[in-house]
């Protein structure tokens, strides 16, 4: 819903230069949609860093509050919030994002109120991409997972969302355009592409 991969990758390059790095697009593959701790684990195992996963954390999110300014929404986000509203299906958010960010995130543009309930990435045991995180989302909707619609942006995002029986539609970013997609169930290029605007159009 947000410009994340923008400012995580200006954040990657404000960590890794001062270590004699760069915030390679491999690595940025590697990282990209694992929760917390474990895409510093990433971090640390490509470039052989000597920082602990929970100092590189804590760092990030230093960085990433720094830039909340240039925090946007993806375009189409308000299109698709209203369509889903107009129709009257529940939706909620699952992000491998920690709590907190999610919230600033989501609060800063008034849309926390209008999401059934967020799930953070601490909030499931296994993150994306195992599935637990869209298994939980479906169990508090009170719905099967092959009943939800999902919208991904990231490879990791993506499998996690198919692997939980989801309609699983990836809409990839500039930054994850080169990833293999194909198990999802559709590529869209925007948030109100045809292909999500038809499958609205059929829930109505």
């Amino acid at each position: 819903m947000f410009n994340t991969e923008d400012l995580y990758n200006i954040v990657g390059e404000q960590m890794l230069a001062p270590r004699g790095h760069e915030f390679t697009l491999e690595l940025k593959h590697k990282m990209m949609g694992l929760p917390g701790t474990k895409a510093f684990d990433v971090m640390i195992e490509h470039c052989n860093l000597d920082d602990s996963a929970e100092t590189l954390r804590q760092e990030c999110d230093e960085l990433f509050m720094a830039l909340e300014d240039r925090i946007e929404t993806m375009p189409g986000l308000d299109w698709l919030l209203g369509r889903i509203e107009e129709i009257g299906l529940p939706k909620a958010v699952a992000t491998s994002s920690h709590r907190q960010f999610a919230d600033h995130a989501l609060g800063k543009f008034d849309l926390l109120e209008r999401f059934e309930f967020v799930l953070a990435g601490g909030d499931v045991e296994n993150g994306k991409p195992h599935p637990d995180i869209y298994i939980e989302a479906a169990r508090r909707l009170s719905v099967e997972p092959a009943e939800m619609l999902v919208l991904e942006d990231s490879f990791t995002g993506s499998t996690a969302a198919a692997a939980s029986g989801a309609l699983t539609i990836a809409v990839p970013t500039h930054h994850s355009l080169c990833r293999d997609f194909s198990h999802a169930d559709h590529v869209a290029s925007s948030l109100d592409d045809a292909i999500i605007r038809a499958l609205l159009d059929q829930a109505a």
